[in-house]
């Protein structure tokens, strides 16, 4: 981690007690600081700042000095709609796509999506995730993240609304227009479509197609979602 998140905290506070374990192990076991030293901290919706330890046990850290004056960084213009992965590989990708800015995540069905994953405990520990991501990337602000069970319906009464005043893509290995063509003639989009391991069915790149989503491709190799995300996301930076 690169900061300690802390909970939404108080303008006035300039103390507070961490009882979350991993935090007061990577304190003591990676970071290994101790008590007099200072560290970066932020708050949950809040700003960035510093902190100095005053006391650290197994089960307790105390941080006092709270001086928290830096803004968090400001999200990208972008949603990503991804189709649910396994669950394994859920956590890297939420991780990955808060600490790198992303304003919002909608996970939706698809074809390729198995029933399965609809039941992961996985789903249960998003949270967790975020504040994982957001403390690689230095920010407070966690992204605006939704699940949607039902890809037509999702399609058709939600994102095609999307497209009167925003930019959609759908990623797609065998579209014929590359995504830095697509950059250069309107700019970087607004919504990125990503598919699961195997990709979007035809059907699905049609129905996107159909309400406002330009079919681009990344190259002339086929990625692995993990792969795929960072490289649109990346774009972005």
């Amino acid at each position: 981690m690169n900061i300690l998140l802390l909970p939404e905290l108080d303008n006035n506070q300039s103390s507070i007690n961490i009882t979350e374990r991993s935090q007061i192990s990577h304190i003591q076991q990676v970071l290994e600081l101790k008590v007099g030293d200072s560290l970066k901290v932020g708050s949950v919706n809040g700003r960035l700042g510093t902190a100095v330890i005053e006391s650290v046990s197994d089960t307790k850290l105390k941080l006092g000095c709270l001086n928290l004056d830096i803004m968090p960084p400001s999200k990208l213009d972008l949603t990503v709609v991804l189709a649910l992965p396994r669950p394994k590989v859920l956590r890297r990708l939420i991780m990955d796509m808060t600490a790198i800015g992303v304003a919002e995540i909608i996970l939706v069905n698809s074809y390729r999506t198995d029933k399965s994953y609809w039941q992961s405990p996985m789903l249960n520990r998003i949270d967790e995730f975020v504040t994982e991501g957001l403390q690689q990337g230095v920010d407070t602000i966690a992204p605006n993240i939704q699940l949607k069970k039902r890809f037509k319906p999702f399609v058709e009464d939600e994102l095609s609304l999307w497209a009167k005043d925003r930019s959609l893509v759908v990623a797609h290995p065998y579209s014929p227009l590359s995504f830095n063509q697509y950059i250069e003639q309107s700019g970087l989009p607004q919504v990125l479509c990503i598919g699961a391991e195997g990709g979007w069915i035809d059907y699905e790149v049609g129905l996107l197609q159909e309400h406002g989503c330009q079919p681009i491709h990344i190259g002339s190799r086929i990625l692995r979602t993990e792969a795929a995300v960072n490289v649109l996301c990346g774009r972005y930076l």
